[in-house]
């Protein structure tokens, strides 16, 4: 009779689906188990790891400053700068939001708000490089209400097309754009959004190594930030085109060159652009005092 009932016992657990007792595994461990999936299961836990840390620093950092950067915004006869750096607040929390939820790639039901969510962090940042281009471009007549709202127009209108485009892909065609890992049909846009910022960047480029750069600001770091940007594209650009043909490197590339551009960007463009705008006054007091004190003989000292 006992051999009975363990039959029939074991026959119900045998009838059981086997979620039943992962679920039960799961439920013991939930926050753990939600944990270990958000850090590692999707991409691995380096690859978050390198788009978060990044990411968190540079709000930690505009945070620690903010008092003294919006005293300076709102006292400064800049418009673009002023325009830039809220700009730059609103998609610096985009892209750290983006970074955080990488998970959501992985999850099917979470893809529309994947898609949705990546299209406003890249769209963000692509303002804010297209704004930057189209500054540049201006040269050294680049301020007052007027270039600001050239700049904006331009950027508002190459990055209403290319939303457009983007969005037609996601929801028209079903194609998912932020998920390289689903089919090849994405590689196409990509091929082409890459071409057309390595070809502007490398325009940009030639110029300050032709007799053209008198046209362009004369400072280093906006060389420096052309360059980079160069490379970066370029590489990327090479990444699409082989993981267009079924390379594994280049889809291993061109993850490096996502991770790269999300890490890195927010920082370059601050380093470049707003750096010395915030420390400006601080700057010109310096060389105030020194020239003062110059002027009235503290440094003609006779050692003799």
């Amino acid at each position: 009779m006992i051999d009975g009932k363990m039959r029939s016992v074991e026959s119900i657990v045998a009838e059981l689906p086997p979620s039943s007792s992962a679920g039960a595994v799961v439920g013991a461990g939930g926050g753990g188990s939600w944990l270990y999936g958000w850090l590692v299961e999707c991409h691995g836990l380096w690859h978050n790891v390198l788009m978060i840390v990044p990411s968190a620093l540079f709000v930690v950092y505009l945070a620690s400053q903010a008092k003294r950067s919006f005293s300076k915004v709102s006292n400064g006869r800049s418009h673009v700068v002023t325009a830039l750096y809220a700009i730059l607040w609103l998609v610096s929390f985009f892209n750290l939001a983006w970074s955080s939820l990488q998970a959501w790639e992985c999850s099917p039901a979470k893809h529309f708000l994947w898609s949705v969510l990546s299209l406003f962090t890249t769209s963000g940042m692509l303002f804010l490089e297209v704004s930057l281009i189209a500054f540049l471009l201006q040269g050294n007549h680049a301020s007052g209400r007027e270039a600001l709202t050239q700049t904006f127009l331009i950027s508002a209108l190459a990055v209403g097309l290319d939303m457009f485009l983007k969005g037609i892909y996601l929801f028209g065609f079903g194609i998912q754009l932020f998920d390289v890992s689903t089919n090849g049909s994405q590689w196409a846009l990509w091929v082409v959004h890459k071409l057309l910022l390595t070809g502007v960047y490398g325009l940009i480029f030639f110029m300050y190594r032709s007799r053209w750069r008198e046209r362009l600001p004369a400072r280093p770091a906006f060389q420096n930030y052309i360059s980079i940007m160069f490379c970066l594209n370029a590489t990327a650009l090479l990444a699409c085109a082989l993981a267009a043909h079924g390379a594994g490197f280049g889809l291993w590339l061109y993850n490096i060159t996502v991770i790269s551009y999300h890490a890195m960007y927010l920082p370059l463009l601050y380093v470049t652009f707003l750096a010395d705008f915030f420390q400006e006054d601080d700057l010109h007091l310096e060389n105030v005092y020194y020239s003062e004190m110059k002027d009235a003989g503290f440094f003609d000292v006779d050692w003799e």
